[in-house]
């Protein structure tokens, strides 16, 4: 299994925005929910339009461990987020497809993993980003917390559901960024 990395530039983070806003509103939301919300990517594609529709924030049940989850919606997208979704359906996926799915042959269903996963991945290579998958986005979302305030770390631990801080700084990036630090300094 491929282990992927936070984003850990906030300048980087704010061009790939700009980047992915010029190709595709639907993209760009992407991205700006799973660096917002930490979310997995899982989780990302079942959110439908109604979920997010004259609301500031947002409550779902993860699809992994089944924990209730209650999280705002950033305002620095809500306007992008009400265009975007201005003539949708309630009921539509808010990251849906554009294309039939082969094998069911449904329409409207949401991007599938691969799909998210190229979307990311373009837009890594543009900006000569290695180690980056759909897991990335929830990765960058800690990284960012913990590094805006060190002292919340129990809280990104409880966002998580780890017991243990070391399993939360190894998953964020930051015990990477330790020990290189500690080897330049040799």
């Amino acid at each position: 299994m491929n282990v992927v990395q936070p984003i850990r530039d906030p300048d980087v983070i704010e061009a790939i925005k700009k980047y992915l806003k010029t190709r595709s509103l639907r993209n760009y939301l992407f991205f700006c929910f799973g660096i917002y919300s930490g979310l997995r990517v899982s989780d990302l594609l079942d959110l439908k339009v109604g979920m997010v529709r004259n609301t500031t924030h947002i409550t779902m049940e993860e699809t992994k461990n089944k924990h209730r989850k209650r999280f705002i919606i950033h305002p620095k997208i809500r306007n992008d987020l009400d265009r975007f979704i201005s003539k949708k359906e309630d009921d539509e996926y808010l990251f849906s497809s554009r294309q039939i799915k082969k094998k069911t042959r449904l329409k409207g269903q949401p991007i599938s993993r691969s799909t998210a996963y190229k979307i990311l991945n373009d837009a890594a290579r543009h900006f000569g980003l290695r180690e980056i998958g759909t897991h990335t986005l929830r990765k960058t979302w800690g990284y960012q917390l913990y590094k805006q305030d060190s002292q919340n770390l129990a809280l990104l631990m409880e966002m998580y559901g780890h017991t243990k801080p070391t399993d939360t700084l190894r998953y964020i990036g930051i015990t990477q960024d330790m020990m290189d630090a500690a080897i330049l300094k040799l």
